[in-house]
């Protein structure tokens, strides 16, 4: 069964499709990831609230973002500062927690999310861990990726 792939790509005969039920799983994942919340104006819930952040605090010792203003709010935008960048989707206090609810509603496909997320601070980098099962094969799947924090 083909998938979509994303980037959306059209062909002669309509979109490009991709054969594997991974790497569609794969980049639907990506672009939920690096698509900031509330910038879809077809559903302006999709994508993750970190890449939105423009007015942060953040302290680089504790791993923590803090909010620095009250702009966010008038948006509808509501406890997402003071969160913790490393821990698991299970401590609900971290951005792993936002990110496996989002996960949980827009891919379908997967079933037992979990998220973790480190903050390598030598690096500036945040490691993105995302696991469940697919439900159409049964299988374990693990997907992987990097966000670049501020300089």
């Amino acid at each position: 069964m083909p998938f979509l792939s994303i980037p959306l790509q059209v062909k002669k005969k309509g979109f490009a499709r991709e054969k594997s039920l991974k790497k569609s799983l794969d980049e639907s994942l990506y672009m939920l990831l690096t698509t900031p919340r509330y910038n879809n104006m077809s559903d302006p819930e999709y994508g993750f609230i970190f890449n939105n952040m423009r007015f942060e605090i953040f302290d680089e010792h504790e791993g923590v973002i803090y909010n620095s203003g009250d702009t966010i709010y008038d948006r509808g935008i509501k406890d997402v500062y003071n969160k913790k960048i490393s821990g698991s989707s299970k401590n609900m206090n971290t951005f792993a927690a936002e990110l496996k609810e989002v996960v949980k509603n827009y891919e379908k496909r997967l079933s037992d999310v979990a998220v973790t997320m480190t903050y390598i601070r030598e690096e500036r980098l945040i490691y993105v861990t995302i696991k469940g099962v697919i439900i159409q094969t049964k299988e374990d799947y693990v997907f992987t990726s990097t966000l670049r924090v501020w300089k």
